[in-house]
């Protein structure tokens, strides 16, 4: 019946628990496939905290291995300040907020309204920011 796809459990059919081992087995499987086609491409993808070194990672580390080693030296956060992680967060954070509140996909056409309708959009975004922002005034 249906299309005939046959997929694995859903999330909520796994639990939490599976989903994270098809996260962690999906994301060293897309590692892979990175490094292949883009070997000086700088994966930021947080290990998960059960990951262990690969067998080359003394003589050849890849850089998962230079990743785990990272952790291991200086903690996670200490990670994420030196190897961009927050940065990246920061900007992913920004575009679902832009999703959530303007939505998906633009409705022009061409190039030209569609690099307006985004710089009115991002106007928009940013004034409703603004809003939120709370004014801080230093007391001496």
């Amino acid at each position: 019946m249906g299309s005939g796809v046959v997929t694995g459990p859903s999330r909520h059919q796994a639990g939490d628990e599976g989903a994270k081992q098809g996260f962690a087995a999906s994301a060293s499987v897309v590692h892979a496939a990175v490094a292949e086609r883009h070997p000086d491409a700088a994966i930021i993808v947080p290990p998960p905290s059960t990951a262990m070194p690969s067998d080359t990672a003394q003589t050849n580390p890849t850089q998962r291995d230079r990743h785990l080693h990272g952790i291991t030296n200086n903690g996670r956060a200490g990670w994420q300040k030196s190897s961009g992680y927050n940065k990246r967060s920061r900007v992913e954070a920004a575009i679902d907020r832009f999703k959530q509140v303007i939505g998906n996909g633009l409705h022009s056409q061409t190039d030209a309204r569609q690099n307006a309708e985004i710089a009115v959009a991002v106007h928009v975004l940013n004034r409703m920011l603004e809003f939120g922002r709370p004014t801080s005034v230093r007391i001496v």
